[in-house]
């Protein structure tokens, strides 16, 4: 079932064609929580969530619709659109300012009068909407019905409301919002109940619509302070994860390499592969082993009881120099069966002529 609501905001300011009509633009509804006054005076609170309020359907409902004088007791149709229509909407409703806005343009001389001379104003939306009862929080104010499937059946201009400007929130959050069943000329005063710090107080319908259009501005003042807040915070934690990522880019770059200790590191191997191929047997795969893993297997084919599990990196080194040192120092000294001496020129010789052939053997591959 649809209902019927009227939602206000104002005409700030307006241009004269050449033809002396008058064109407007403004923002005609915006997402939130907003009261909505019944016809015995209390107030419901309903959510005009944006992904209702931006749809594809509300915006483009905004477009062409009739511009009355007040609003008409019955819907404005083809069939009564003369009578009551003093002008139209054009066909750029967009989401803008935080709201919906569309330009409107009043051709009805006598519209155009009170406007410019009585002041009359205020822009009171009339549309229908499916309410749906959730009780819910949105942007921390509590709600009882969420308006949906919204589609904009007129926009009326209309005398200034009996709360006034100070309880309106400028388009549509500023303005007072009147629940059709509402009477909207005459009667006689209604007692609303207006609670404060937990009592509650018999007072005119027209100053809880004002304490309560007070209270919505202030709410209205908090959240965009939470909003900023919030922005604020996230720009801080943005700047500090890219000042983060700055100094260990800086830090990478520090730690590069340089050629120099590249070159170092390449003969450190090589030097390292040839004095262990004098060592190790043939078919010793060198590949994907590391210093420490070549060092320890030179270390083992001399001493078969040599264990490396939680042997340091230094340790190792000073076992294996040291394993080297010997081995020189025996090749260079050692005698045969018969006690014939090698003289030390002779080993270097043959030495030497076992390290060019790994080198070729290591060439050839």
């Amino acid at each position: 079932m649809k209902t019927q609501r009227y939602d206000r905001s104002f005409v700030l300011d307006y241009e004269e064609t050449d033809e002396g009509y008058l064109t407007v633009r403004a923002v005609v509804t915006k997402p939130g929580v907003y009261p909505y006054q019944r016809g015995d005076g209390s107030v419901q609170y309903e959510l005009k969530h944006l992904e209702d309020i931006y749809s594809d359907r509300t915006v483009m409902s905004c477009n062409a619709k009739p511009i009355t004088d007040d609003h008409p007791r019955e819907p404005v149709n083809l069939k009564n659109v003369k009578v009551h229509g003093r002008g139209f909407s054009h066909s750029d409703a967009q989401v803008k300012n935080n709201g919906v806005m569309v330009t409107f343009t009043v051709f009805d001389e006598d519209l155009i009068r009170k406007i410019r001379e009585e002041d009359k104003r205020e822009i009171s939306l009339g549309f229908e909407t499916e309410l749906v009862a959730e009780d819910g929080e949105y942007n921390g104010q509590r709600y009882q019905y969420r308006q949906t499937q919204v589609d904009v059946n007129h926009i009326a201009i209309v005398d200034k409301g009996r709360v006034g400007p100070e309880a309106a929130i400028r388009g549509d959050s500023d303005a007072w919002q009147i629940d059709s069943n509402q009477k909207q000329n005459g009667g006689g005063s209604t007692m609303a109940k207006l609670k404060i710090d937990e009592q509650e107080f018999e007072v005119p319908s027209e100053v809880k619509s004002k304490v309560e259009g007070l209270q919505a501005k202030a709410d209205s003042y908090d959240q965009l302070k939470k909003d900023h807040d919030t922005t604020v915070a996230n720009y801080d934690a943005q700047k500090t994860e890219l000042d983060k990522k700055k100094k260990e880019l800086e830090d990478a770059q520090k730690a590069e390499p340089k050629q120099d200790a590249i070159d170092n590191a390449v003969e450190a191997r090589l030097s390292l592969l040839d004095e262990a191929r004098e060592h190790l047997p043939e078919d010793f795969e060198y590949k994907g082993r590391t210093d420490s893993d070549i060092k320890v297997a030179v270390i083992q084919a001399q001493d078969e009881k040599f264990e490396a599990k939680d042997k340091s990196d230094e340790y190792i080194n000073a076992r294996y120099d040291a394993t080297m040192s010997f081995l020189k120092d025996s090749v260079q000294t050692a005698t045969g069966q018969n006690n014939m001496k090698f003289t030390k020129t002779n080993t270097s010789d043959a030495l030497d002529q076992k390290r060019q052939q790994r080198l070729n053997l290591r060439d050839s591959k």
